[in-house]
């Protein structure tokens, strides 16, 4: 299954295009930073990642504020032009972060 969820925020926005079939696309680029525990030790991670959004999400993303983190779900291909990969993005939604749950 081809399945991400990643929480990040915008670092870069291209300006809203049209495909050929005039459906409205917009190119991004996304940063992650967090420790997460592998093998019982904890990791500093850090994650750029080009990402692309089609149709009323190109619409709803070019109005996202950039540096604001979002939880992002989509999924992941090779891109055309190259072997990197591109984040397809299928929903968003704004990330709330608790810092002390009771």
């Amino acid at each position: 299954m081809n399945h991400v969820e990643l929480t990040a925020c915008i670092a870069e926005l291209s300006p809203l295009r049209y495909t050929p079939a005039g459906i409205p696309a917009i190119n991004f680029i996304l940063e992650h930073e967090s420790e997460i525990l592998e093998s019982g030790v904890a990791r500093q991670v850090k994650l750029t990642l080009k990402a692309v959004a089609f149709g009323t999400l190109a619409e709803q993303t070019v109005r996202l504020t950039l540096g604001k983190a979002f939880r992002f779900t989509g999924f992941l291909i090779n891109a055309r032009t190259s072997k990197s990969v591109v984040f397809h993005i299928q929903a968003f939604e704004i990330f709330e972060q608790v810092l002390n749950p009771i």
